[in-house]
């Protein structure tokens, strides 16, 4: 079983995030922003991976340094998930459209940090959530990750479409990388022979 379970606590959040990439698409989450817990029901389900968030921050401030934080511990746990990431594609894409959004997310289990954001929100809040956390989440999973990830938001008029286009692209781009290769004869997809 490709399982881990993260916990992250600073002065500013209490963070425990476990994951097991052969799940079922199930969630528990109590991010205490429920708008990020809906995205994150959306990486689990279409990543079809079992994920379980339990936060606490500074949310009387903001929701900045929660969703940092659950970005950064998610990325942490995927990262103690893969292990030596033998025997795995490696690199996932998906093109996921909903109504008049469309978003493309393409990711490399690279074991470098890297993020390509594109995406110019339509609006600055989805009800209280502000958008600029969406790139703030990414940014903290794939520095601990250590995956290259390229977000292109392609169309979209409503904010919230546009959002929810780029989390069911990114479970399901990540359900593709993680996926075992049946040809690989369990070696590590790269010449480096590591990643």
């Amino acid at each position: 079983m490709r399982t881990a379970q993260v916990t992250r606590n600073t002065q500013e959040t209490q963070i425990t995030v476990a994951i097991n990439l052969d799940g079922q698409g199930k969630a528990e989450l109590n991010s205490g922003v429920p708008f990020l817990d809906h995205m994150l029901d959306q990486i689990a389900r279409h990543g079809i991976l079992d994920l379980r968030v339990d936060a606490k921050g500074d949310l009387h401030i903001d929701a900045h340094h929660t969703v940092e934080d659950i970005g950064i511990a998610l990325g942490q746990a995927l990262h103690s998930a893969l292990g030596d990431k033998k025997g795995l594609f490696r690199y996932g894409h998906a093109y996921v459209p909903l109504d008049e959004a469309l978003s493309r997310v393409v990711i490399d289990l690279s074991g470098r940090p890297g993020l390509q954001f594109n995406t110019t929100f339509t609006r600055a809040m989805i009800g209280t959530f502000d958008v600029d956390l969406v790139q703030e989440f990414f940014q903290g999973f794939v520095n601990h990750a250590m995956v290259t990830l390229h977000i292109d938001n392609l169309a979209g008029k409503n904010a919230h479409h546009q959002a929810e286009t780029i989390f069911k692209a990114f479970g399901r781009a990540l359900r593709m990388a993680v996926t075992p290769d049946p040809r690989s004869d369990n070696v590590v997809p790269s010449t480096k022979g590591v990643l």
